[in-house]
């Protein structure tokens, strides 16, 4: 072969190699521009079910307002179980093949967990009682009442041998410290000294973390175990009993059911007991454009009937469980 030929040949195969580079580049290219083509349209969706979901919050604040007016037109100020927010889901028919599920949770007939300790920084003997009620009832025993106490009070002496600060946190893998101030969300609990997974999903539906406290419990919405917990001699059938008498008739005035013949004897009183419920989970599902968003929003009612949005949580899912009530749009 002549020394033509093989620079021939040299250069052809350089030629080769710069083709197969500049194809190897531009498939980079198209699949790093496919890549931020799907990312820009997955956050798009998301941003716009996001939107939807706060629709769908606003939406949610004016039923809540609604009920409030009807109650004050009524002259009852009163909130239970067959009113319309609460017995079923929404769901709302979007346009282009999409839907927005609403479910508005009240969260007066649960345990406040900040009301154990007050804005002074003193043990609330009643709260107290009840979650040690609460606490029996559920036949949670490796979970004190003090621990729950000393993860929101402000120093970091142990309440008692049941109690639980720094020292105890410190130990644990990983360790951490005790909040030293009101729970901010139920979800601290998993972080409780003797808490378990168990002793957890008993207590979710029974408690509740507002930053409000001594608002009350709210007797039409109690759950059984939280009725239970108001009094030491309260059983579970007479709670039963209880919550079938206001499923026929709700509780209009706290003197009502103060003088249940289930609470006779039980010297019970008023204090710490209401008929309004306050803080409601607006819980938004919206399914658009083949994604799913989710939107836990917290909301207060004043005693005006104004509802503000506290917070906004999307990390929570699975939180719609009622029978949905699906309106047409027509």
């Amino acid at each position: 072969m002549s020394a033509r030929n093989s620079q021939q040949g040299v250069a052809l195969i350089m030629v080769l190699l710069a083709m197969a580079l500049v194809v190897m580049l531009a498939a980079g290219m198209v699949r790093q521009q496919s890549l931020q083509v799907f990312k820009a349209g997955h956050y798009l969706a998301q941003q716009q079910g996001y939107s939807i979901a706060l629709g769908a919050e606003a939406f949610a604040r004016q039923v809540l307002k609604r009920d409030f007016e009807e109650d004050r037109e009524s002259g009852v100020m009163a909130d239970s179980l067959d009113e319309f927010w609460a017995m079923r889901s929404a769901v709302l028919p979007l346009d282009e093949n999409g839907v927005a599920e609403v479910q508005i949770d009240g969260l007066g007939g649960r345990l406040n967990l900040n009301d154990l300790v007050s804005a002074r920084g003193e043990v609330d003997s009643l709260a107290s009682g009840r979650f040690e009620r609460l606490l029996q009832v559920l036949g949670i025993t490796g979970l004190r009442v003090d621990a729950l106490i000393d993860w929101i009070d402000e120093n970091d002496e142990p309440l008692s041998s049941y109690g639980a600060e720094d020292g105890t946190y410190l130990m644990a893998q990983p360790s951490f410290r005790a909040a030293n101030q009101p729970f901010v969300s139920v979800t601290e609990l998993r972080l409780i000294e003797g808490m378990t997974e168990v002793y957890y999903q008993q207590l979710l539906p029974h408690v509740t973390a507002l930053p409000d406290t001594g608002i009350g419990i709210n007797v039409n919405t109690a759950t059984g175990p939280v009725l239970q917990s108001l009094h030491e001699n309260l059983t579970e059938t007479a709670a039963t009993t209880i919550i079938a008498k206001r499923e026929e008739s709700r509780f209009e005035d706290i003197r009502a059911f103060l003088s249940l013949p289930e609470l006779s004897g039980t010297g019970l009183s008023a204090t710490g007991l209401t008929l309004q419920t306050r803080f409601f989970d607006v819980v938004s599902r919206i399914t658009y454009d083949d994604r799913v968003v989710n939107l836990v929003s917290r909301v207060f009612r004043s005693a005006e009937g104004e509802v503000r949005t506290v917070h906004r949580d999307s990390g929570q899912k699975n939180r719609i469980t009622r029978e949905p009530y699906i309106f047409s749009g027509e």
